[in-house]
């Protein structure tokens, strides 16, 4: 999280694959304008609704119960960041890495991916290795 320092300072952000929801909240914590975070399984959604409700997030947080990539098609979002954090030992990364390139939907995707099975990243695409998981950051074309 320090990585991404103030970027994200009154910024819309998207948690995408958002599990316990932990990322967008911490970074509601740090200054964000607002968070959507998409979820699809229904035991992590309603983890994140009780932990929103436990933070009281309000209407800065927001969750979808929805699959990424059908949210990514339905929405056409325009965040500042997007956080994604995709299931390890699918092509998940690899399809959102595509889409963003195409299609973004952030100024900036933060994607987490085991470091020695990264996907194929494009060009200007920053790599921080943390043990054996990675964050890369892909800035959008202006």
């Amino acid at each position: 999280m320090s990585a991404l320092g103030d970027r994200i300072v009154g910024v819309d952000v998207l948690d995408l694959f958002a599990g316990s929801g932990a990322l967008g909240f911490e970074v509601l914590s740090r200054g964000a304008g607002s968070v959507v975070a998409v979820e699809k399984t229904r035991a992590a959604a309603q983890a994140i609704r009780s932990n929103a409700e436990l933070l009281e997030a309000g209407d800065r947080h927001t969750l979808v119960q929805d699959d990424v990539f059908r949210f990514l098609d339905r929405e056409r979002p325009d965040a500042g960041v997007a956080l994604a954090d995709p299931p390890y030992q699918t092509d998940d990364a690899r399809r959102l890495i595509e889409i963003f390139v195409a299609r973004p939907f952030a100024r900036e995707l933060w994607l987490e991916h085991p470091f020695r099975d990264a996907p194929p990243l494009p060009d200007g695409a920053r790599t921080r290795r943390y043990g054996d998981t990675a964050i890369t950051t892909i800035v959008a074309d202006e």
